[in-house]
């Protein structure tokens, strides 16, 4: 691992609410989701879609779990990140990837490097945790170390792509990586037929961004709605305002949900999303120990993010058919174990 400095990102432009397009030309609509689909199914597992007995009680409808802790890397972004590379030329892939990345896309992008035979050029804050550099250096990625600061990441990150000559692909402001996303919801819909609601987190607005691509093509009159924890609501205020928040200090247990929207999420969250939900740490946390302790499953803060809503009352549920996207299940158990041992005689 190598060590780095800092600076300032370039501005993609805006898309428009018909068809989406980075500066680099990727459109992004619907039918770049089914695209995804075809273009990474030999490489992710198709995750399973659970329900529960207690939970469609406890809010008196039926709730369909699509289980993106159970992907390869253990979240969604391995999608994106697969699609990402495999829509890559081989001259392209013959010179790398590169990204920025504190965790879960980090690893993610490697191992799609990794099964695409291209090499992979992760930049990490040097805070990440030690399992998740471990688990993206296990992967044969190379890793280079920078300051927390996202001024940092992006210079760091452009450092590298002008000496090796790679291609940069954003942990979720590219339509190829939130195409890949959008697979999740698609097969959830695939599964389970009609839904009325969809519930999704929503960090950076990959995940959400191709929900909605994905929902509004199959089942346009399904209602999809972001979930935002109350100490990172960027998201939020970024809607109430019209314009992108992206000076903020996040404070929120969900990690994976402490980045400000993108500039290509931005637009298509705004025109399409049905509605924000704002969940508060308690109401996280209760999630996510409900889960594990009733449905018996390991899944991250980001994820609980999404359930606390069926729970807190900020949703009408009865009646309906919702579909919930558990977006990972990379929960550091370090000190869990370490605190067992200590029991140990």
């Amino acid at each position: 691992m190598t060590s780095c400095p800092e600076e300032k990102a370039n501005s993609p432009e805006s898309p428009d609410s018909a068809e989406f397009a980075n500066p680099a030309g990727f459109a992004f609509s619907g039918s770049s989701v089914l695209e995804a689909r075809d273009r990474i199914a030999p490489f992710i597992h198709r995750t399973p879609v659970l329900t529960s007995s207690t939970v469609n009680k406890k809010v008196q409808t039926s709730v369909f779990f699509k289980c993106e802790n159970f992907q390869k890397t253990g979240s969604f972004k391995f999608r994106g990140a697969c699609n990402a590379v495999a829509s890559l030329s081989d001259a392209e892939r013959a010179r790398g990837v590169l990204t920025h990345s504190s965790g879960n896309y980090a690893q993610a992008l490697a191992l799609a490097a990794q099964l695409h035979d291209a090499p992979a050029y992760v930049v990490m804050p040097d805070n990440s945790s030690e399992i998740k550099k471990a688990a993206t250096a296990g992967y044969d990625a190379s890793i280079t170390l920078c300051k927390p600061t996202h001024a940092a990441r992006h210079e760091t990150a452009e450092r590298i792509r002008k000496e090796t000559g790679a291609t940069f692909l954003h942990p979720f402001d590219d339509p190829r990586v939130f195409a890949g996303q959008g697979t999740a919801c698609m097969e959830l819909i695939e599964e389970v037929g009609e839904l009325d609601l969809i519930l999704v987190p929503v960090g950076g607005g990959g995940l959400l961004s191709g929900t909605l691509l994905a929902a509004n093509h199959l089942l346009p009159n399904a209602e999809v709605i972001g979930c935002e924890p109350a100490g990172a609501d960027d998201a939020a205020r970024s809607l109430q305002t019209g314009e992108r928040i992206v000076d903020f200090v996040p404070n929120t247990i969900a990690d994976g949900l402490r980045t400000p929207l993108g500039e290509t999420t931005f637009p298509i969250i705004r025109d399409r999303v049905n509605d924000l939900v704002l969940v508060s740490e308690t109401d996280i946390v209760r999630a996510m120990r409900f889960v594990w302790e009733r449905m018996k499953i390991i899944i991250e803060p980001s994820s609980a993010v999404a359930i606390a809503p069926l729970f807190n009352g900020t949703i009408e549920t009865k009646g309906k058919r919702i579909g919930v996207i558990i977006s990972g299940g990379n929960v550091d158990l370090t000190q869990f174990f370490e605190l067992l041992e200590t029991k140990i005689d």
